[in-house]
């Protein structure tokens, strides 16, 4: 039976293109709010995320999360074939998401003339490391390299310790996370002018935006953020400490009075009156005898007390989780961040929930990620092509 509550991108058609993940996270984030999404991956090299990171089985876990709500094709763009059914789909989406090198698209007679001619309404999201211009524009291009050069990397880690970059791909997410807002931008515009556009999404520059007021402090005092570890130049005490029973918290006090709060709570209420105190960057310049203060007051405490204490303070803290912990909380099962699935290859699949919550058009999820080009034949046959035309194509080895 079909869900009668409407979604909020009900009557979208996005095709991913893309491979590698800020794209295909993107086109998730679409689908998730009711965008009819058709994956197309290539015949003979499927979306390398299906064999990212551990698997169950032989099924990739990674493609379970980054593939729901999308439809599987194969397709090589490369061939005749494969050129006039991407652009005979093309006629009928509203947008296309890809992140192959600037010029590949071109190479294959696929770039922003054809695809706009096939739908003058068509929205056509370039997902690259560098962007479409400039001197790096044909490089590959990878998050870790956005880390690396958005300064990320060089914030990050323990002021005598090596750049750190994360292990996880915060990058691409962070391009995802924008990518999906820059074709929602891109279709109200349409909605004004009638014509689609281009997007073109650097990854290096929405995780240099995510870094905050940097160019500005460098470009007015020549200042240069240094590695502070997990402490904080703008404010005191903010850190991760370790509990009696060997588990870990992380304060915050950006406001004055959490601070305040928290020199109470662990007995040390003289040194709100510090000329010092007064100031977040006053307080920092003193994160030893803060740290200490905060960190030696923990250390006597179980995790529990530690949470309960801060909690009837009305301080700022949180416990240091891993996924484990995730799983279990109650905070996270109340908000439904974790849904389970059931998935025809592992039965049922538990996975992160739709990023947000909408009062009307609520986001869902339909199904996990699907195998390598299980819709193929069912898009194409709803595309007009008959099961010769189909065969033929499988034959030039464009399916």
């Amino acid at each position: 039976m079909n869900d009668p509550t409407p979604t909020a991108l009900e009557g979208l058609r996005v095709l991913d293109l893309a491979t590698l993940f800020a794209g295909p996270l993107a086109a998730t984030m679409l689908g998730d709010f009711g965008a009819e999404v058709i994956k197309v991956e290539h015949p003979r090299r499927p979306d390398p995320s299906r064999g990212h990171g551990p698997g169950k089985d032989g099924v990739g876990l990674w493609w379970k999360l980054l593939g729901r709500n999308k439809k599987t094709v194969t397709l090589d763009l490369s061939t005749p074939g494969g050129r006039d059914v991407l652009l005979r789909m093309a006629a009928g989406a509203d947008v296309i998401i890809e992140n192959f090198r600037p010029g590949t698209l071109e190479k294959w007679r696929l770039g922003w003339p054809e695809l706009s001619a096939a739908t003058p309404r068509l929205v056509l999201a370039r997902v690259t490391g560098f962007g479409q211009i400039g001197p790096y524009a044909r490089r590959p291009g990878f998050g870790t390299l956005a880390e690396a050069m958005s300064g990320f990397a060089a914030l990050t880690g323990e002021p005598e310790g090596p750049p750190t970059l994360p292990p996880f791909g915060l990058a691409d997410s962070i391009a995802a996370l924008t990518t999906a807002y820059a074709v929602m931008a891109a279709l109200a515009g349409r909605d004004r002018t009638g014509r689609g556009q281009i997007v073109d999404m650097a990854i290096i520059e929405p995780m240099l935006t995510v870094l905050g007021p940097q160019p500005i402090w460098y470009d007015q005092l020549g200042y240069v953020q240094p590695r502070t570890g997990n402490r904080s130049a703008n404010n005191a005490p903010r850190n991760t400490y370790r509990t009696a029973d060997d588990r870990w918290v992380a304060v915050s006090t950006s406001a004055q009075s959490i601070a305040e709060r928290v020199m109470r709570l662990v007995g040390r209420p003289e040194l709100i009156d510090a000329d010092w105190f007064t100031t977040g960057a006053g307080r920092a310049r003193h994160a030893d005898e803060l740290d200490e203060a905060v960190g030696s007051w923990i250390a006597r405490h179980d995790r529990a007390t530690v949470l309960a204490a801060f909690e009837q303070a009305e301080a700022a803290i949180a416990p240091v989780y891993d996924i484990r912990d995730v799983m279990a909380d109650e905070q996270y099962r109340a908000l439904g961040s974790i849904t389970e699935l059931p998935d025809d290859e592992l039965g049922t699949v538990r996975m992160q929930n739709v990023l947000f919550r909408l009062s009307g058009t609520p986001g869902a999820i339909k199904w996990a990620g699907r195998p390598h080009g299980a819709d193929t034949d069912t898009v194409l046959t709803q595309l007009g092509l008959d099961a010769g035309e189909i065969a033929a194509l499988r034959a030039e080895g464009a399916l």
